[in-house]
């Protein structure tokens, strides 16, 4: 009846995905203590489902980057370096269809540039807790102002970057800033956070006349996924480049991809 209670009063603020997973987690802690949870109790079950159909269970996440935005994002960089990097950090997003704290965990080293593209090794990521690794393959985009694998290697090649994080800061200089400890004795300069890379997203959006308050890091993932089934991509390339192990979680990008490939009022002369 308690935990009824709790997640009643947090229904006004927090969605219902979020109180299933504080619920998770009362559960666990619960459990650790040597105490059972029931969270199939009536008064946990009904609540729950009086929350659901009061608020709904729609997901608000942020828009997808799809490749006519993201052509708009990166025409809208600047020329300088901050420009270059920000091109590949969108470019290397997408195409891989990385989350953002992977672009930023990103070392040089993890790259390997080939014949067909650039190889990007990941070490660890959301769903591989255990670092085994995963890589994924970046092909040559047919555009080079575009190209993933043409504007990572512009990048290394004018940061003059060959070893340690990807993508870095950049000072008021128009440098690469050296690592060193702010006036908090905070690490600065090593590599850019995962928050960084999701303002870098929203200042492009910004900049191409989207509104930046709809994108994020989580953009230029769900861009990959959403252009490429309304390409006609398979599902199992898609869960291939996105390392999505659920066809159910990678078939809301298909189905808002296809929202209007082969749709019937399309089709009667409207």
């Amino acid at each position: 009846e308690t935990v009824g209670l709790y997640l009643a009063a947090q229904a006004e603020t927090l969605r219902p995905g979020t109180l299933g997973r504080r619920l998770v987690a009362i559960a666990a802690a619960h459990r650790a203590a040597g105490h059972q949870l029931d969270t199939r109790h009536r008064a946990i079950r009904e609540t729950l489902a009086g929350i659901k159909r009061q608020h709904g269970t729609a997901q608000q996440g942020k828009a997808p980057a799809v490749v006519a935005e993201l052509r708009r994002m990166v025409e809208a960089q600047p020329e300088p370096l901050a420009g270059t990097r920000n091109r590949a950090i969108l470019l290397l997003g997408f195409a891989g269809a990385f989350r953002r704290s992977e672009i930023a965990g990103l070392d040089v080293d993890d790259l390997a540039f080939t014949a067909e593209g650039v190889v990007v090794t990941l070490r660890r990521s959301k769903t591989d807790q255990q670092g085994e690794g995963r890589k994924v393959g970046l092909p040559y985009g047919s555009t080079p102002a575009t190209c993933p694998v043409r504007t990572l290697r512009a990048w290394l090649d004018a940061a003059q970057i060959t070893t340690g994080a990807l993508f870095r800061e950049i000072g008021t200089g128009g440098r690469v800033v050296v690592a060193h400890l702010d006036a908090a004795g905070r690490q600065r300069g090593e590599r850019l956070s995962d928050r960084s890379i999701a303002l870098v997203v929203k200042a492009a959006a910004r900049a191409a006349g989207l509104d930046p308050a709809r994108y994020g890091g989580h953009s230029l993932r769900a861009g990959l996924a959403t252009s490429a089934a309304a390409a006609g991509v398979t599902e199992r390339s898609i869960m291939q480049q996105t390392g999505h192990r659920s066809v159910a979680m990678v078939r809301r990008y298909i189905r808002s991809g296809e929202l209007f490939r082969e749709n019937a009022a399309a089709g009667v002369g409207l």
